[in-house]
C-alpha cells in the first residue's frame, strides 16, 4: 500500500465515520423532536386544566356560600323552634292552671 493509497483509504473511512454520525444525529432529532401538533395538543391541555382549576374555585366557593346560607337558615329555625316549644310550655302550664281553677271552682 502506497502513500497515496493509504491517505485515500484513510479519507474513505473518515468520510463514512462523517456520514454515519450525521446520520446518527439526524435520526436522533427526528425522533426526539416535538411535532407543532403536539405543542398545540399541551397547550390545549394547559388551557382545559386552568378552565378547570378555575371551575373548581368557583364550585368552592358557591358551596362554602351555600353552606354559610344553610348555617344561618338552620340557626333561624333553631331559634323558631326554641321559641314555639318555649310557646307550648307556657300554653300548657296555663291550661293545667285553668284546669285547676275549674277543678277547683267545681269543687267549691
Amino acid at each position: 500500500m502506497t502513500r497515496f493509497e493509504f491517505i485515500v483509504v484513510t479519507a474513505a473511512i473518515l468520510f463514512v465515520a462523517f456520514c454515519l454520525g450525521w446520520f446518527a444525529n439526524w435520526l436522533v432529532h427526528r425522533f426526539s423532536r416535538v411535532s407543532q401538533s403536539d405543542l398545540d395538543e399541551l397547550d390545549r391541555m394547559a388551557r382545559s386544566l386552568h378552565e378547570a382549576e378555575e371551575e373548581r374555585e368557583q364550585a368552592v366557593t358557591y358551596m362554602q356560600q351555600r353552606e354559610a346560607d344553610l348555617t344561618n337558615q338552620l340557626a333561624q329555625a333553631e331559634a323558631e323552634l326554641r321559641a314555639a316549644m318555649e310557646g307550648l310550655r307556657d300554653a300548657r302550664r296555663e291550661a293545667e292552671e285553668m284546669r285547676a281553677f275549674i277543678e277547683q271552682s267545681r269543687a267549691s
